[in-house]
């Protein structure tokens, strides 16, 4: 009997990061990894962004289970928010499952989940009519896998990260024999790590970036401060290895990293004598030839850690005259400009910038020569890049047609394509709607794209805002309009154009209150209009506009003292006083007195109304 296959991108496709795929088979939806990606500089504010898995919400039912290809916060960064909805079991290697659980337990939710089950690459699952297995991949974090769906119609693999380095070392070395054996079997489709495409260099060996570290700290005279991503656990080695050679000790940086460290330690994935490493409060008791500081910053990403340290914002350790930034990660283009800026905080703060990426190739990605190795080991009949931007992909692909693959047999897909294999053949059929889930703070999924805009357009043009209050009974404005801005303009140096902008939301509350079908929510888009038109024709701004209308009625019922006439218009100081007197001697000694009022002018709003909507 054929198979009814399906393949779904929710993310990890023309962008960097936040890898999620479902292939559904037989209706039972496999899902391979569960990543976040970091945000880029237009979404302000946003912590991590995650996959939007609104279809997988209404299919959860048939949902198999999870299988993560290694630690990354790109493969595995958005499992603790996917198994608060979705109490499915994850499989992954040792190392692999660790790390998961260390976000897993940060969540209250998942206090008593235990569903992981630790695979290897002799693994295999059988669920029936898909057969789960796994084979070694070559990346920068022990124990790496690549997954084999087995179905009758052929195998479906996804490579996860990997590349191709013959001086690997056990753990992180690829499996060259099964990859040739799965080839042989047959593959019907590959789903192949693209981040590298572009790239026609190879990779420097893991064994001559090792060289290059401990070089850098032998020559350094000042302390090394390394940037690295905090789940590089190969770097962490190399790190470590090379301040033991050249008499250094290490700092580490961050309860993140701390607990990773501590996690590869118990598992034996990392080894360093136990007197390496030392406390911050350690270090003044240490000449600076003899200190490696590892900054890795929150959640595992240190160009913003280095940044704040650049800019004495730390509050333990920050750069000074005479260190060494030494980065050790690679970032993705996207953070090109972010990198720069980092470089010359560093310079403005006393210290030198040294990156592995300036001297060698140090990605953990396969060049464009390692992903033809890969299609001419494996021989699938269908090619899907992912992790990547567009032109990555593309890049991929073009790699793939040199070796004599049809364009008709690449797809280059987007979130929500649904990649459909029948009667032979496959091809898009029906999409889905995907987009993506923004995180900031405990937030999950609230900040849309209007909120965004609004961020955006705050960071750029400010706010103006505009408080009047008004007697909708009389008809008349009550209080003059009051206007306040940030990060608008300087308010003292703009005297003539604040005062006309007053006459203009003077004017429109007027308007409005003029109007027998008086509606507030017409008032105040009257406000903004008028007022959005006029400031970008004086200043070429478009701020966001806040007006705050609030109500006054000056008719409610007041309490009248105690010989005082109906009408009296006012009681005098004199004759208010012995009518509190007399009240106070003839009412109940339980019952609470009323204060009467001395002067109308002085009311308590009835309704106040704002608004915080944008134009």
């Amino acid at each position: 009997m054929s198979a009814n296959i399906k393949i779904i991108p929710f993310g990890g496709v023309r962008e960097n990061g936040k890898n999620l795929y479902a292939v559904d088979i037989n209706g039972g939806i496999y899902i391979l990894d569960c990543g976040l990606k970091y945000p880029e500089n237009e979404l302000l504010g946003i912590d991590v962004v995650i996959p939007d898995w609104s279809y997988l919400r209404e299919n959860k039912e048939r949902i198999v289970a999870v299988f993560l290809t290694h630690g990354h916060a790109d493969a595995i960064g958005a499992l603790p928010y996917f198994l608060s909805e979705f109490k499915v079991p994850v499989f992954g290697s040792e190392m692999t499952i660790a790390l998961a659980k260390l976000g897993v337990q940060s969540e209250d939710k998942l206090k008593n989940y235990d569903d992981f089950h630790v695979v290897d690459e002799k693994t295999e699952i059988d669920f029936g009519d898909v057969t789960v297995s796994f084979f070694s991949t070559t990346h920068s974090i022990p124990e790496s896998l690549g997954i084999d769906l087995k179905t009758d119609e052929g195998q479906i693999i996804y490579t996860g990260d990997f590349k191709f380095d013959q001086t690997a070392k056990p753990g992180y070395q690829t499996d060259y024999a099964r990859l040739g054996a799965i080839g042989q079997a047959g593959v019907l489709a590959l789903l192949g790590d693209s981040a590298n495409a572009e790239n026609p260099t190879m990779n420097a060996s893991e064994q001559a970036i090792a060289e290059s570290i401990e070089e850098t700290f032998h020559y350094q005279e000042g302390r090394v401060v390394v940037a690295c991503v905090a789940s590089n656990i190969l770097r962490i080695q190399q790190v470590f290895d090379a301040a033991a050679e050249t008499g250094r000790k290490v700092c580490l940086t961050g309860q993140d990293l701390e607990k990773i460290v501590n996690t590869a330690m118990k598992l034996g994935k990392l080894q360093f004598d136990d007197d390496l490493l030392v406390t911050p409060e350690q270090l003044d008791s240490l000449a600076p030839n003899q200190i490696v500081i590892l900054q890795t910053g929150k959640m595992g990403e240190p160009i913003k850690a280095i940044q704040r340290m650049a800019n004495k914002q730390e509050k333990t350790i920050n750069i000074q005259k005479g260190d060494l930034v030494y980065i050790t990660t690679t970032p993705s283009h996207a953070m090109d400009t972010t990198v720069a800026q980092t470089r010359d905080m560093i310079y403005r703060a006393g210290g030198e910038v040294k990156a592995i990426s300036d001297e060698m190739n140090s990605s953990g990605h396969a060049y464009k020569r390692d992903l033809q190795l890969m299609l001419n080991l494996l021989k699938p009949q269908y090619l899907i890049p992912i992790q990547g931007e567009y032109r990555l992909l593309n890049a991929h692909a073009q790699a793939a047609m040199e070796l004599g693959i049809p364009a008709d047999h690449i797809f280059i897909l987007a979130k929500g394509d649904v990649l459909t294999y029948a009667n032979g053949q496959m091809g898009l059929g029906d999409g889905i709607d995907v987009s993506d889930t923004m995180i900031d703070g405990i937030g999950v999924g609230d900040i849309g794209n209007i909120v965004l805009r609004d961020r955006k357009v705050l960071a750029d043009d400010g706010i103006f805002i505009a408080v009047v209050t008004i007697d909708r009974k009389k008809k008349q404005i009550v209080a003059e309009p009051k206007i306040t801005s940030r990060g608008f303009v300087y308010v003292k140096a703009n005297k003539d154009l604040m005062q006309e902008s007053a006459q203009i939301i003077r004017k429109a509350v007027q308007n409005n209150l003029d109007n027998k079908e008086f509606d507030w929510g017409h008032l105040k888009q009257d406000v903004r209009e008028h007022l959005s038109h006029y400031l970008f024709d004086q200043t070429h701004r478009r701020p966001v506009i806040l007006p705050v209308i609030m109500e006054v009625n000056q008719h409610h019922r007041r309490t009248t003292p105690k010989g005082k006439g109906k009408d009296d218009k006012e009681a005098t100081p004199a004759k208010e006083s012995k009518a509190k007197e007399s009240k106070a001697a003839n009412k109940p000694a339980n019952k609470p007195s009323h204060k009467a009022h001395r002067n109308r002018k002085h009311h308590r709003p009835e309704k106040a109304e704002t608004t915080d909507q944008k134009k």
